[in-house]
């Protein structure tokens, strides 16, 4: 009898992976600001007409420590962070309450390309939940009881940008916060063309 879990794992192994255009990466031109070079990267991820590209998933951690992860949308990002929004009820915002701390991941299959965002999470302003919750349809504000819906930013330790090649030296320009500032540093096939 042929075990099924080798059929899998040869079926999965024959799919194709890293099938879409990474667009040119020049070191040289990359912002110094991870917020600026996100900003570039989903705005070429859009040109390239990646479908939802402001889709993200968002990884947190439960009671017991063990991370749990839900599928939601970008809501702005700038200096004070990557913006999401949610009911203070849910799940996820039980989570956060216990342990404000949160990982997000952005994957655009068809620029081969995904940043990553770890870091420490904080509420923000009531008039900028306030301002998020005002922006949704009448119907979705329906189903949201008064003071329940909460805007959370991920204050980033960590932002890595990788962009797959085919050789597999896949290109990651890694920043990591010091104090205050950013320190940058880039692999793969980006660091050979510094």
């Amino acid at each position: 009898m042929t075990d099924p879990f080798d059929a899998t794992t040869s079926w999965l192994r024959s799919q194709p992976s890293l099938t879409g255009t990474a667009p040119s990466l020049d070191p040289a031109t990359l912002d110094d600001d991870p917020v600026l070079l996100f900003r570039t990267w989903i705005a070429e991820a859009v040109d390239a007409g990646v479908a939802e590209p402001h889709t993200m998933t968002l990884a947190t951690l439960d009671a017991d420590g063990i991370p749990d992860a839900s599928t939601l949308i970008l809501k702005g990002v700038d200096d004070r962070g990557w913006a999401f929004a949610g009911p203070r009820s849910s799940r996820k915002g039980a989570q956060l309450t216990a342990h404000p701390v949160a990982a997000l991941n952005f994957w655009w299959q068809p620029v081969v390309r995904a940043v990553r965002v770890r870091g420490r999470v904080e509420e923000a302003s009531a008039e900028d939940t306030a301002a998020d919750l005002a922006a949704r349809s009448p119907a979705a504000r329906a189903g949201v009881a008064p003071g329940d819906w909460k805007l959370w930013r991920v204050r980033p330790v960590r932002v890595e940008f990788w962009q797959g090649e085919e050789d597999r030296r896949h290109s990651r320009i890694v920043f990591v916060r010091s104090g205050g500032t950013w320190a940058r540093s880039i692999s793969g096939r980006a660091a050979d063309a510094m």
